[in-house]
């Protein structure tokens, strides 16, 4: 969004980093909840987060879009062994939890479909 702008991107690229931006929301509640500690390297993710997009989106839209699809496939990956380690220890137990994580994998597969939609390839 600081590379490309606002109104460049449309409404889909804002929906989907609001959607982000809740998933940040709830996954900072959860840390207090379950009381986890952020990483002592949190700031460097941020900054490597930021530089990561920034620098695809200096590629351009067809940039972003592909190293977007890439990182939606990780993380719905990451997302899918959660949810399969939580299943195996006690999926009552974490039912909340399973909750929130397909929910929060499901966006972001449908991120992942978004580019592919918009040729990202």
């Amino acid at each position: 969004m600081a590379v490309l702008g606002r109104r460049s991107v449309g409404p889909v690229i804002q929906k989907m980093w609001d959607q982000e931006k809740d998933h940040l929301k709830k996954f900072n509640e959860l840390m207090v909840a379950f009381w986890v500690w952020p990483t002592v390297l949190m700031p460097f993710w941020n900054v490597v987060g930021f530089a990561l997009g920034s620098g695809t989106a200096l590629l351009g839209k067809e940039g972003a879009k592909t190293c977007m699809v890439a990182v939606e496939e990780s993380i719905a990956h990451h997302y899918n062994n959660q949810i399969r380690t939580l299943m195996e220890e006690d999926p009552e137990r974490h039912q909340e939890l399973l909750q929130v994580i397909k929910q929060f994998r499901d966006e972001e597969l449908e991120h992942h479909d978004l580019g592919l939609e918009h040729d990202a390839e």
